[in-house]
């Protein structure tokens, strides 16, 4: 039976940070606020949208429109400011000959599958589940399940492959491994609490899996 992986996108195949950080500083200006600080505003990368903006202190009652306007700038750079990372395409080339490949991620589906396109990834990937496909995103196991289901796979030899414990803890809720990688946003120490299995990049944790 074919193996089932799932990947998260920012961290763990993809780095757009600067349009990321972009966003962010614009949504904030148009508010009069300052930018927020870059390093704070990394380490919650993962979380939905909403979540970010609230801890880096925007008002609750605003936050619907920070979005908005988070969303009216990325939508612009998006494409020009997202590269593959290092040992991407190899991964998911690799992954694709002896799994079904999934990318489940916080940001929209629209979005992940235009990038994924551009970047020449998408025809190595079967689904793509976003913030805007669940009621529940990550860390929640919705998105896990929800994955799986349309690929019609169980959940036995299904892995999910992230650089944040929000991937971790949805893999550990949905019942399938986790596996972390410490080339994103996450701490290894962290990664460490919810997972034994960690790798430098995908290309390693693809090779794992494999044997698995």
């Amino acid at each position: 039976m074919k193996k089932t992986i799932l990947f998260d996108l920012d961290g763990t195949l993809i780095d757009s940070t600067s349009a990321i950080l972009k966003g962010f500083d614009v949504a904030f200006l148009v508010h009069d606020k300052k930018e927020p600080d870059h390093d704070a505003l990394k380490s919650l990368v993962g979380y939905p949208l909403e979540i970010m903006f609230e801890k880096l202190g925007a008002k609750k009652n605003l936050i619907g429109e920070y979005v908005k306007e988070y969303k009216a700038c990325y939508e612009k750079i998006y494409l020009d400011e997202t590269v593959l990372l290092p040992h991407a395409m190899d991964a998911l080339k690799e992954a694709s000959t002896f799994a079904d490949v999934g990318v489940v991620t916080t940001k929209t589906s629209k979005f992940s599958i235009i990038l994924l396109e551009h970047l020449g990834v998408m025809k190595f990937i079967k689904t793509v589940v976003g913030r805007d496909d669940v009621v529940n995103p990550k860390p929640d196991p919705e998105p896990i399940n929800l994955a799986l289901k349309r690929l019609d796979k169980e959940k036995d030899n299904a892995f999910m492959v992230g650089d944040t414990i929000m991937d971790l803890k949805a893999a550990k809720a949905a019942l399938i491994t986790g596996v972390g990688l410490t080339c994103g946003y996450g701490k290894e120490s962290d990664l460490r609490q919810f997972s034994e299995h960690i790798f430098a990049n995908p290309h390693e944790a693809i090779s794992f899996i494999k044997e698995a």
